[in-house]
Formats: structure tokens, sequence, C-alpha cells
């Protein structure tokens, strides 16, 4: 198998205008799928960027161009609450961007809630999402290619919800039940690094000064238990999308402006 090329790094100003590039190269990206195959599949994630980037994306007139009646929507990870909480990904989505586009409600797949059809078992739910990933697959594959799964990342290197160290961070499935994360809630749901590297394109969000150490690590050949962002990897591009005080401790050549 040909190896995944080297992430590439882009450089924005700051935080607002990571989430506009980000929001208009996702526009083409997409537009460029349909065009390749008639539909195209996105992977969304929570975080102040992500959630800004379908801010900024539901505001511009160039969401447009995309035909929403064919893509498919999936999550990257999801807090495993009830599904009227406002710490929801997908409700913070909907609300952000997903509640404006003409969807079909049939290809749009969120991960399931606390006190759904798995009760208060995060494991079964996770199952449950790998089924669905499955279902819509091509033969002999677990999951979709994704044409882009985006990511957020932590201070600590987190990414998806694979905390450093974890179990989660060791596992080969395509989604796993994530207990006892140190950030609230501790129960969540979670794309595995198999799923996550199936994408044909990975973009990571960062923003922040207090993101740059772990940035530099990712991107220095850390391996993803210590810093699990540093593991995703997509199939044809990954991406680092950075604001300055994100890439303020990246040496000079691994940065684009």
């Amino acid at each position: 198998m040909t190896a995944a090329p080297a992430p590439t790094v882009v450089v924005a100003r700051d935080a607002e205008v990571l989430a506009a590039g980000a929001a208009a190269r996702l526009v083409t990206r997409l537009v460029d799928a349909q065009a390749m195959r008639g539909t195209a599949s996105l992977v969304l994630t929570g975080g102040g960027v992500g959630i800004r980037l379908l801010e900024v994306l539901r505001e511009s007139p160039a969401h447009s161009a995309v035909d929403w009646s064919r893509v498919d929507i999936w999550w990257g990870d999801e807090r495993f609450v009830a599904a009227d909480s406002p710490d929801r990904n997908e409700r913070q989505a909907r609300a952000a961007l997903l509640d404006a586009l003409p969807l079909d409600p049939a290809r749009v797949h969120p991960m399931g809630a606390l006190g759904g059809p798995d009760g208060e078992d995060a494991e079964a739910a996770a199952e449950r999402y790998a089924a669905e990933l499955a279902a819509a697959a091509p033969p002999d594959h677990d999951v979709p290619p994704f044409d882009v799964l985006l990511l957020g990342m932590g201070s600590e290197g987190h990414t998806a919800s694979i905390f450093p160290e974890s179990p989660a961070a060791h596992d080969e499935r395509t989604v796993v039940g994530v207990h006892g994360c140190p950030k609230p809630p501790p129960t969540r749901i979670s794309l595995g690094f198999p799923a996550i590297n199936a994408a044909r394109e990975v973009w990571v969000l960062v923003a922040g000064a207090d993101k740059a150490p772990m940035v530099a690590m990712a991107l220095s050949g850390a391996g993803r238990l210590q810093v699990p962002a540093a593991g995703v990897r997509g199939r044809f591009q990954t991406l680092w999308l950075l604001d300055e005080a994100a890439a303020c401790a990246l040496p000079a050549d691994l940065r684009r402006r």
C-alpha cells in the first residue's frame, strides 16, 4: 500500500481567518467531489474553530454551490449525553449550519445519545455507529471513503475523543466507546484511527498559543499514544490548518502561508 503523503501546514493570521479560509476550501472540495462522483461525504468536528467554520459557511453565499441534498454528513466524535443537551456536537452543528441547509435527512448520521436506543451503554452505541458506517461502505471496506474529515486538537494533544495514553489510543476498532475522559463529559463515542485514516483528506483545525507545543510535537514525529493528533493521516492529503498562535512553535520550514 502506498504511504500517505506528509502533512501540509497552512497558517492563517488568526482564528477567524482560519475558519473563513477553511470554509472556502471546504466548498471547493465538496463541489469537486460531486463533480467527480455525484455525491460527497463530510465528517464534522466540534470545538470552537470547527463550529465557527460551519457558521461562516452558513453566512457565505458560496455554500449554495454545493448540492447539499447529495452530501453525507457524519461525525468524528460525540459526547454521550442526552440528545437535547447543548453539549452535543450534533446540536451545535445543526444550529451553526445544518438546519439552514436542504439536506436529505437519510444522509445525516449522528452518533447515538444517552437514553437513545442503547440506553446508557456507550459501547453498544459505538457498535451501532460502526454498523451504520459499514452499511454505507463499499464492499470489503469498514467505513465509507470520506471526502473530508474535520478534526480539532486539544492542548494536551487529543483529537476526536482520543486522549493521550487512553485505551482509545490503542484501539483498532472503527468506532470506540470512550470512558473516563479527562475533560467533561467523561463518556463519549469516537471514530478510531482506522476510520479516521480511511478518509481521502483529513483536516486538523487548531487555533491558540496554548496548543502550539502539541502542534509542534505532532508535526515532529511524536507517536499517536503520546499525541493522538500525530496519528491522523488522510489517504491523499492531510492538512494542518493553523492560526499564527498555534503555529508559533513550528520551525520555519514547516510553515506555509
